[in-house]
């Protein structure tokens, strides 16, 4: 199971921290509990990775109390946090702040299980995509200064002539740098590199 589905339960209440483990379990998710938001937070790796379901309200430290600890560490893990009745004002706080979702008590198992599994699922969406990321900057590396000037210009939607005009070169000159950059990138069409352009911010930063 990859690392990433790893669900830390915080809850300050013994019976609601058990419960919750054995639902996540059953599902096949890995879990590791906690009993304070203090315990999570100093047993807690840099770059730790997976989700967290956490109460709202706990001694010491509450579940918005712990979501500002994690936005200033930096971390990237969603946070689902679960409110008693009447907490519906802490809860927007904590989707203000950052919290994935919330799950008012009592909730259904499988509202629990679908925000945990979306959770998840967003996760390995975002490694993947910062996989792809560090293999495009590492094709961006490859390019020479020229090829990396065709690029730009290519992904901003110009023709080989204006290129070929800016650039001071001639279009059959730009035609060569387009072939080179397509088979550095590894890009099969235009539509293609221009993916990978806003992928890598090239589109939006205006250069690579």
């Amino acid at each position: 199971m990859p690392p990433s589905s790893l669900v830390h339960i915080i809850d300050d209440d013994d019976a609601m921290r058990d419960s919750l483990a054995f639902l996540l379990r059953t599902a096949r998710i890995e879990v590791r509990t906690y009993e304070s938001a203090t315990a999570f937070l100093n047993s807690m790796p840099d770059g730790a990775d997976g989700c967290v379901v956490t109460d709202v309200r706990m001694p010491g430290l509450s579940g918005v109390d712990l979501l500002r600890q994690l936005k200033a560490r930096g971390s990237t893990m969603p946070v689902i946090v679960i409110t008693g009745h009447g907490d519906i004002q802490l809860a927007v706080e904590a989707m203000k702040i950052g919290a994935a979702d919330f799950l008012e008590k009592p909730f259904d198992d499988e509202a629990l299980l679908a925000s945990v599994r979306s959770a998840i699922d967003r996760l390995q969406k975002d490694a993947q995509r910062d996989g792809e990321r560090a293999e495009l900057n590492n094709r961006l590396a490859s390019l020479s200064g020229r090829e990396r000037e065709v690029l730009v210009g290519l992904v901003a939607g110009k023709a080989n002539k204006v290129i070929a005009f800016d650039l001071g070169i001639s279009p059959r000159t730009v035609e060569i740098y387009r072939a080179h950059v397509m088979t550095k990138m590894n890009a099969g069409s235009l539509s293609e590199l221009v993916r990978m352009a806003l992928l890598a911010g090239i589109l939006e930063a205006g250069e690579p």
